[in-house]
C-alpha cells in the first residue's frame, strides 16, 4: 500500500493534534506543552525517548525489523512566532501574542504521521531517528542541539526536513541540490544623540536623522558594494525612537537583517554596515553601536542526498508533482546547521494558495499532513535500505 493510503487512514486524528497544536502555540525553547506531547506519542509509538535534547528539543529512536546500522534522521520544527493572530478560525491560537504562523505546528505533526506509520509497519532495517527541533525562529535552536551533543548522542547517516509552502502548486514537492536558501544576519545599531525639546533641535543631536540617512545608505551595500550577479538582501525591519510629540528623542534603534549565499558578500556586507555606521557617527556627531549576529548558516542538499529525496517524492506522487530544479530562496532554515554535519536535503511540499508565511492570517493546510508524513517515512524505508 502507498504510504499516502495508509496514513490518510488516521489522517483525522493527525489534523486534531495539529489544530490542538496551532490553539497551543509556544515560541523558542518555550515549546514545554508541545515536546510533552511529541514525547508522550512517541513513547506510545514504542520509540526510545529522549527528552530535553537542546532545551525543549526531543529526540524519538525507531529500530526496524533488523539492524543493518543505517540511521536515518528526520527534523521537524516545533516552536511558534510572537504574532497576534488574525483569523477567525476555531482553533485560532488561545496565547495573546503567539501564532503558529509558519506552519511549524504541521511540520511536527507530519513527523508525528511518519513516526507512527513506520512503528505500525517496521518496513525498514535499521534506526530511524526522529528530531523535533525548538527555537529555529532566529533563537538558535538547531545550535543547542548540536552543543548538547545531537549527532554524538544520535548518530545518523543522512537527515532529511521539509516545509510547507502556500502559494506552491498543492502536494508538489519541490527542491535543488547545492544551496537552497539562505545565510542569514541579524544586525542591531544603536545611536545615541543628544535629546532635546523639539521646538530647539539646534541645541540637540536628533538621532532620528541619523537613522533615516544610516538606514538609506545601508542600501547602497546591495546596490554599489555587492557584485550584482551574487545575492544579496538587505532588510531594515525596525526602527524604534521616541515617545512624544515636542521631544527629540536621545537614542534610535535600527534592527534587520542581510542574507546572503557566498561568504565573501557575507563579510563585505558585514564590514560596510560598520563603516557605513561609523561614517555617520563622524558626520553628525553621534555615537552609533553596531550588533551583528550570525544567525542561519547557508542551506545545502548535498548531491546524493537531494537525488533520493526526488527518487522517492517521484515514486510517491509522480514526476508532474516534483521539480528537482527549485530556484533557491532568499529565507533562511537553521535546518543548515545539522547539514553542515550530516548530509541531507531539504524540500519543500506545496499548500495552494493562501497567506503567506509569517502572516498573521496564515493557516497551515491539513490536507498536505499525509502526504510529507509519507515522504518522510519512505525516506526511511528506502535510504536504511541503501
Amino acid at each position: 500500500m502507498n504510504p499516502i493510503e495508509r496514513i490518510q487512514g488516521f489522517s483525522d486524528e493527525l489534523t486534531a493534534l495539529r489544530r490542538d497544536l496551532h490553539a497551543h502555540p509556544e515560541i523558542g525553547f518555550e515549546e514545554v506543552r508541545t515536546s510533552g506531547i511529541v514525547a508522550d506519542l512517541l513513547e506510545k509509538f514504542g520509540c526510545e525517548v529522549h527528552r530535553g535534547i537542546g532545551g525543549t528539543g526531543v529526540v524519538g529512536l525507531l529500530k526496524g525489523r533488523s539492524d543493518n546500522g543505517r540511521r536515518i534522521g528526520l527534523r521537524a520544527d516545533m516552536d511558534a512566532l510572537p504574532i497576534e493572530e488574525e483569523t477567525n478560525l476555531p482553533y485560532r491560537s488561545t496565547v495573546p501574542g503567539k501564532m503558529h504562523a509558519c506552519g511549524h505546528d504541521g511540520h511536527t505533526t507530519m513527523l508525528i504521521g511518519a513516526a507512527r506509520y513506520l512503528a505500525e509497519t517496521r518496513d525498514f532495517d535499521g534506526t530511524a531517528v526522529f528530531i523535533f527541533q525548538p527555537a529555529e525562529e532566529g533563537l538558535g535552536g538547531a545550535r543547542a542541539m548540536l552543543k548538547d551533543g545531537l549527532f554524538e548522542k544520535f548518530p545518523c547517516d543522512e537527515i532529511y526536513g521539509l516545509h510547507n509552502q502556500p502559494g506552491g502548486r498543492h502536494g508538489q514537492i519541490k527542491l535543488c541540490p547545492g544551496p537552497i536558501m539562505a545565510a542569514a544576519d541579524f544586525f542591531d545599531i544603536r545611536i545615541r544623540g543628544r535629546g532635546i525639546h523639539a521646538a530647539q533641535p539646534h541645541r540637540g543631536n536628533d538621532p532620528i536623522i541619523v537613522a533615516t540617512g544610516l538606514a538609506q545608505a545601508l542600501q547602497s551595500i546591495v546596490s554599489r558594494n555587492a557584485d550584482p550577479l551574487k545575492s544579496i538582501v538587505l532588510s531594515i525591519t525596525r526602527i524604534a525612537a521616541g515617545s512624544a510629540y515636542n521631544v527629540i528623542p536621545e537614542t534610535a534603534h535600527m534592527a534587520g537583517t542581510v542574507r546572503t549565499f557566498d561568504a565573501e558578500v557575507r563579510k563585505l556586507a558585514g564590514t560596510r554596515i560598520r563603516e557605513l555606521a561609523a561614517g555617520f557617527a563622524a558626520a553628525y556627531g553621534a555615537e552609533i553601536e553596531v550588533d551583528l549576529q550570525d544567525v542561519f548558516s547557508v542551506l545545502e542538499n548535498a548531491p546524493e542526498q537531494s537525488a533520493a529525496a526526488t527518487d522517492i517524492a517521484t515514486e510517491l506522487l509522480g514526476a508532474e508533482n516534483v521539480d528537482p530544479h527549485a530556484t533557491p530562496r532568499m529565507g533562511s532554515e537553521d535546518f543548515a546547521d545539522m547539514t553542515m554535519r550530516v548530509p541531507g536535503a531539504y524540500v519543500w511540499l506545496g499548500a495552494g494558495p493562501g497567506p503567506g508565511l509569517h502572516n498573521a492570517a496564515y493557516n497551515f493546510e491539513d490536507s498536505i499532513i499525509p502526504i510529507g508524513s509519507a515522504f518522510l517515512a519512505r525516506m526511511v524505508e528506502r535510504r536504511t535500505a541503501a
